[in-house]
């Protein structure tokens, strides 16, 4: 349904004002605004913009993600499809960009600048700098995605720096990812034309970022978050500030998205208009977006609301046509493609025995809404030689299982699941998405990640006689389901985790950073044990000198 006529109180974010009025519509965008003298109850505000996201982290396809984004007030993302990408590689993008096209929703995309994230893991495809130049001739591509190679930014790798530029030829934003980097390494990472970041772990890290020229993504996600911490800042400094998800997983996604991240900033005490610029006009402007800014001329992209104390969304319009109302979206479910790059076998138990070699072993600590491991050592529980789960002492035997060739598991362990029963496993695994299990015994992770082979993709959880599982056919990583049933299937198995013992916010997306090898400081991936820090594979079995 197009609207052609639409009052209220109209929050102008460009103007910084707010008046009654009327906006009158045309071919999908605003031809007059009328101000008026009357009273109404309701706002019309501009529509919310996520301004990094991984899609693929709701397990749902672009189209099914537009349909649950608009009931909380989203009209455009900007996608980063890093994670399909490095399952499919180009084919991958084109797939997304097809699908996010055959709905009204404002999806735009970021070229990735990592695939794969390292070559210290096995991943299905790779983006090279040809890739990135014909990307970047694309109207809805409107950006260079997260530059993770840090290193290679400030070590002059030639890769790193020519996807750079050839962005930069094309006057596209470039994004950053550098949790961490301060002092002289930051300003030669930001003089490389890194423009934004959303990785940043603290108040006083942001701030120089900010004061370099860079933009900060304040960040809600459903394992990573960075709101509470980074929010004060909108207070001298919203002018450099956007709202962003990065990964959102399917339930957290269903109970809502950025229209949150406003609520809080207001209740939080950020002046109303200024909350409404981080979630619209600067992302839009930063990445010259084709979405409206209630302004005459613009497309008719706008919310309306019952208040700013309850921010409750009314109404969502793109272009001028009702896409959701009153907590419904009016998108229509339409079938899905389902492509992927799934060429393994079935695992044998046998395979996930370690032999014992003495002494401590080094062991991931998974900290809770966190990416970032620290590392242990400690003294494994050992049957007949080899080494098992403890659960006693929650320490769990943790595999990664190449998924585009056989090969042998990677064999670690790990802390902080609290599993005490059972196995819980993914193909959701950043950033090559192979799969990766952790469990009590090797019984349960092996039927853990072979429920998961059989269905070429999906999460799952096991214990005696129960084995759920959410299918994944999409890549590996996304399903073919309405939104509504996803999040349904995802919120049993989260809870099935938990009472397996996991009390982790978020069991299964903390479990699919602990192959995330850009993230200190240790990580597994499909190749063995990586030390992050020194860029190298490490032993599991430590070393006598070796101290934590």
């Amino acid at each position: 349904m197009c609207i052609s006529r639409i009052s209220g109180n109209i929050v102008d974010v460009v103007g910084a004002k707010i008046f009654p009025g009327t906006l009158e519509i045309a071919d999908g965008k605003i031809a007059r605004i009328i101000a008026e003298s009357k009273e109404y109850t309701t706002y019309i505000i501009p529509g919310f913009i996520d301004s990094h996201i991984h899609v693929e982290s709701s397990m749902l396809t672009p189209s099914e993600f537009a349909r649950v984004a608009v009931i909380h007030g989203t009209v455009g993302a900007i996608c980063d499809p890093h994670e399909i990408a490095n399952v499919m590689g180009i084919d991958g993008l084109r797939y997304m960009m097809d699908d996010g096209a055959s709905v009204p929703y404002k999806f735009f995309w970021g070229a990735p600048s990592c695939v794969p994230a390292t070559n210290f893991e096995t991943a299905g495809a790779r983006v090279e700098i040809s890739h990135v130049e014909d990307l970047m001739k694309m109207e809805k591509v409107v950006c260079l995605s997260e530059m993770m190679n840090v290193q290679g930014v400030l070590q002059g790798d030639p890769e790193a720096h020519a996807k750079i530029n050839v962005a930069r030829l094309h006057k596209k934003v470039v994004d950053g990812h550098a949790p961490g980097l301060r002092g002289e390494e930051l300003a030669h990472y930001f003089e490389a034309g890194i423009s934004t970041d959303h990785e940043s772990l603290s108040k006083e890290e942001a701030l120089e970022k900010i004061q370099l020229g860079m933009k900060i993504q304040i960040r809600k996600g459903s394992a990573a978050k960075n709101f509470d911490e980074l929010i004060p800042l909108a207070r001298e400094h919203a002018e450099s500030c956007m709202f962003c998800s990065d990964d959102k997983h399917p339930d957290n996604l269903m109970a809502g998205h950025i229209n949150q991240m406003v609520k809080r900033a207001i209740d939080y005490g950020i002046d109303q208009i200024e909350a409404l610029r981080i979630a619209s006009f600067n992302p839009i402007n930063h990445y010259h977006l084709d979405v409206g800014l209630l302004q005459e001329g613009d497309p008719a992209d706008f919310l309306v609301i019952d208040n700013f104390t309850n921010l409750t969304i009314l109404k969502t319009c793109i272009k001028g046509r009702l896409v959701a109302q009153d907590g419904k979206t009016l998108i229509k479910e339409s079938k899905k493609r389902v492509v992927n790059n799934f060429n393994i076998r079935e695992k044998d138990v046998h395979e996930f025995a370690l032999q014992d070699k003495n002494g401590k072993i080094q062991i991931i600590a998974a900290i809770d809404g966190q990416l970032i491991t620290n590392r242990v050592l400690d003294k494994p529980k050992v049957v007949e030689n080899y080494l098992v789960s403890d659960p006693e002492r929650d320490i769990l035997k943790i595999a990664v299982i190449n998924r585009y060739m056989n090969s042998p598991p990677s064999i670690g362990f790990v802390k902080n699941f609290g599993l005490k029963r059972g196995a819980i496993g993914s193909s959701v695994a950043h950033d090559s998405h192979n799969i990766i299990s952790v469990g009590v015994d090797d019984m349960d992770i092996c039927r853990a990640v072979n429920s998961i082979v059989r269905n070429k993709g999906g999460i799952s959880a096991v214990y005696g006689d129960t084995e759920k599982i959410l299918p994944l056919p999409v890549a590996g990583i996304m399903s073919d389901l309405s939104f509504a049933e996803v999040a349904k299937r995802y919120t049993e198995l989260d809870r099935f985790a938990k009472e397996l013992g996991s009390d982790l916010k978020a069991p299964f997306m903390t479990l699919s950073f602990m192959a995330l090898l850009v993230i200190p400081e240790i990580k597994l991936g499909d190749r063995g044990l990586f030390d992050v820090n020194k860029l190298e594979f490490m032993d599991l079995f430590a070393s006598p000198e070796i101290t934590c």
